[in-house]
């Protein structure tokens, strides 16, 4: 059985595993960060599971900014509960849990919550292989990205409802 829950700091070893499994070295989030995420807005950090077993997870915070800085990813208390956007840190899932569709069910839990708590809409970055992913779920693509994290070039993706 699948099921959807807010991560708690608990869940702290097992989300940096998956992380550090999902992303390169300077793209992934550390452990202080995650704690930082979890414990100033758990309520924008959901797991996957099945049967208790992490599947992956998707988190991040929400904030006025309609695109994604580099500060946002280092500081967790900018987060903004009542922010018009909700954003998406990372979006992770274990790797043998891939191509089963679960990162679609993360993206799409999150957007519906996000819809829930009337957002103006979601924002993330991603890199340019990914746009057409991206753009499934109706993101649009912004361009290049003022962010530079990880020294990497990203886009400013936006789905507004």
């Amino acid at each position: 059985m699948i099921t959807f829950r807010n991560a708690t700091l608990n869940d702290l070893e097992a989300v940096t595993v998956v992380e550090n499994v999902c992303f390169p070295p300077n793209e992934a989030a550390t452990a202080e960060s995650f704690t930082k995420r979890i414990q100033v807005y758990p309520e924008h950090f959901w797991l996957l599971e099945s049967n208790g077993e992490l599947m992956g997870f998707v988190n991040g915070m929400v904030t006025n900014q309609e695109t994604i800085s580099d500060d946002l990813f280092g500081d967790a208390e900018l987060h903004d509960k009542n922010g018009k956007w909700q954003s998406i840190f990372g979006i992770a899932v274990a790797p043998h849990h891939r191509n089963q569709g679960f990162a679609t069910q993360l993206m799409n839990h999150l957007i519906a919550e996000s819809k829930k708590e009337n957002r103006k809409g979601v924002i993330l970055t991603c890199k340019t292989a990914l746009i057409p992913y991206y753009q499934r779920f109706g993101f649009v693509d912004r361009g290049v990205s003022a962010s530079v994290h990880g020294g990497e070039v990203w886009h400013d993706m936006t789905l507004t409802f």
